[in-house]
């Protein structure tokens, strides 16, 4: 006996038998239905950490060989990829182009829904030629139900180009997307609150993997210091704050002695702990990261051990 033609093959657009009566439930048992939902998505995005890991070592590969992490999707998936990209210079101290978000519609799709760009199959292609995608690349195609014909043809295109690739999804690709990435990561969250709106479980996956992924790349990367941000780029209030706070910590100085040796050396919080920590000027500083690979820990020795916090 053949499936109904309205039964759809993808799991993300499947309905979800724990839901079906949601829209008569009252507003705290909608709640705590979407709540019961939300809490099988880790378990789902754990079940594929060797995937997650395989693409964290693809990007450092990448960033290495001064490739880039360009991120490719529409919808919901493109926005989170966008949002990820955008977070890492602040973060990291990455430069703007280190890692880049490419969404289908273009850059209004993040405040206006441009639904039907996804269509697209030659945007798709085209994008991949507008970002000047290099074989030396990593591109991570997102996209929820693993069919996107944007995302599908922006994969295809950097495949020929050479660039190494992978598809991030919370259904079974087509089977040429699974011959031809390098890496798979499917965390299978199942059928959705509502069905089809990916923007729920799926986004949610798709967020906890792409902070996982650029994360994890750049603590092994180096910029990173035990679990301190020390790359970040102190361009308002709070990061200048936190930039003090760190170096004072680690560094074991005043406030006035923290803010004078990240001033010493041009805004770099990196820079001043070294400074701080080896007793020597910016220059020497930065011949001592250079030569540790750009990990502070290699330059100095281990940080202080986590003190209590504060209750």
């Amino acid at each position: 006996m053949t499936a109904p033609d309205f039964l759809d093959p993808r799991l993300t657009e499947q309905r979800n038998p724990r839901t079906e009566r949601i829209d008569v439930a009252a507003t705290l048992e909608i709640v705590d239905l979407i709540n019961a939902e939300d809490a099988m998505v880790p378990a789902a995005v754990r079940a594929v950490r060797a995937e997650i890991a395989r693409a964290i070592d693809l990007v450092v590969e990448a960033l290495r060989q001064g490739g880039r992490l360009v991120y490719v999707g529409a919808g919901t998936s493109g926005r989170l990829g966008v949002l990820d990209a955008s977070e890492c210079p602040p973060t990291f101290g990455t430069p703007p182009e280190m890692v880049v978000g490419v969404i289908a519609g273009g850059y209004a799709a993040l405040v206006k829904s441009s639904e039907g760009a996804e269509d697209d199959v030659n945007a798709g292609m085209a994008a991949m030629d507008q970002a000047r995608v290099a074989a030396r690349d990593f591109v991570l195609g997102i996209a929820a139900s693993g069919t996107t014909p944007f995302v599908r043809a922006a994969l295809t295109r950097a495949q020929t180009i050479g660039a190494v690739t992978g598809l991030l999804s919370c259904s079974d690709p087509p089977k040429i997307l699974a011959e031809t990435c390098d890496v798979l990561i499917l965390p299978k969250v199942g059928p959705e609150v509502l069905t089809g709106s990916t923007r729920m479980k799926a986004g949610t996956a798709t967020k906890l993997v792409l902070n996982t992924l650029s994360t994890g790349a750049m603590i092994r990367l180096g910029r990173a210091y035990g679990n301190l941000m020390v790359d970040l780029m102190a361009v308002s209030d709070k990061l200048r704050d936190r930039g003090e706070r760190i170096v004072m910590e680690v560094g074991g100085v005043d406030r006035p002695a923290a803010r004078r040796a990240i001033a010493a050396a041009a805004g770099s919080v990196k820079l001043a702990i070294v400074m701080v920590k080896q007793g020597v000027g910016k220059d020497e500083a930065g011949r001592l990261l250079e030569q540790a690979g750009g990990f502070v820990r290699r330059a100095v020795g281990d940080p202080p051990p986590v003190t209590d916090v504060i209750r």
